[in-house]
């Protein structure tokens, strides 16, 4: 089968039933596309995909990883309509000249005491006001639904050893390590940790021809959001911190500061691929040896 929408439900079904499943990307099953699009055209198309021992299935979803990807998916909704909220409010005091800073925590914190000023100033009209403030109550309303989420998110962590055993490693969190475990599920399905890594995204794309290869920017192929995670919530965070890893330091002398970024995420795929895969726990010794040995 395609791995299509409700894909995952009738695998479960169709396993109920006592058959084997495999489930083919559906991407790969359109190259195989000859023609008009038809039911038997699809058919085939499958089968012949079916055939090919390059294309890696798609390990079925059981419903705990279904609802815990469906969390995840209903809170970047929540923050992207948070995000429209606080963006058209400071759009609109712009056009009354107060300037709010970017950001949605600091456009909070300012924009009362800025609607106030502009109110003793005789520049915000009592209509406006009182719409900005039901905005804000829409914001809040948003924060509190998002933070409902983040806890449920939470308890899923609790019950699952896997995502537990993830969030050992530096710059994964709650978000990232169910996530990780949520979307793939299966581990072994991966040869080694530069396979994960490379289905999420994070390895140099190759040009060759006439013998000579060349080595571009990362693919950014895969889960975009898994690999938003592990970059901008992981590895930055890890970095920005005052204190950084002898290997992160020894990085950032010879490399520019994103792509320092991406490697440590890439790292941190890699790690997480050993930690689930092979069933080790996390060392931090082999995270960063250096360190630990002149300690």
């Amino acid at each position: 089968m395609e791995a299509c929408g409700s894909a995952h439900y009738w695998a479960r079904t169709i396993r109920s039933l006592g058959h084997q499943v495999k489930l083919l990307p559906a991407q790969h099953v359109k190259a195989f596309l000859l023609r008009d699009k038809t039911d038997a055209m699809d058919a085939q198309a499958i089968w012949v995909a079916a055939q090919q021992p390059h294309i890696l299935p798609v390990p079925v979803k059981s419903e705990r990883q279904q609802t815990c990807m469906a969390l995840h998916g209903m809170r970047r909704q929540l923050m992207k309509m948070r995000i429209m909220q606080t963006n058209a409010l400071r759009g609109i005091m712009s056009e009354f000249g107060i300037a709010l800073p970017l950001g949605h925590s600091q456009l909070l914190k300012a924009i009362q005491a800025e609607m106030a000023k502009a109110q003793l100033e005789d520049r915000l009209p009592a209509d406006l006001v009182v719409s900005v403030q039901e905005q804000l109550k829409r914001v809040d309303a948003l924060d509190e639904d998002i933070e409902h989420i983040g806890h449920r998110l939470h308890a899923t962590i609790r019950d699952d050893r896997q995502m537990q055993a993830v969030q050992r490693i530096p710059g994964v969190g709650d978000l990232t390590a169910s996530a990780l475990v949520a979307s793939v599920g299966d581990f072994s399905t991966f040869k080694s940790g530069r396979q994960f890594a490379s289905w999420v995204g994070l390895t140099p794309r190759q040009v060759g021809t006439g013998g000579k290869t060349q080595q571009l920017g990362i693919s950014k192929r895969g889960d975009t959001y898994l690999r938003t995670l592990l970059i901008a919530g992981g590895a930055r965070a890890v970095i920005a911190k005052s204190e950084k890893s002898a290997w992160i330091t020894r990085l950032l002398e010879r490399r520019h500061y994103n792509v320092a970024v991406v490697a440590l995420a890439n790292k941190m795929a890699r790690t997480a691929w050993a930690v689930l895969a092979k069933g080790v726990a996390f060392d931090l010794v082999r995270w960063n040896p250096v360190e630990l040995v002149k300690a």
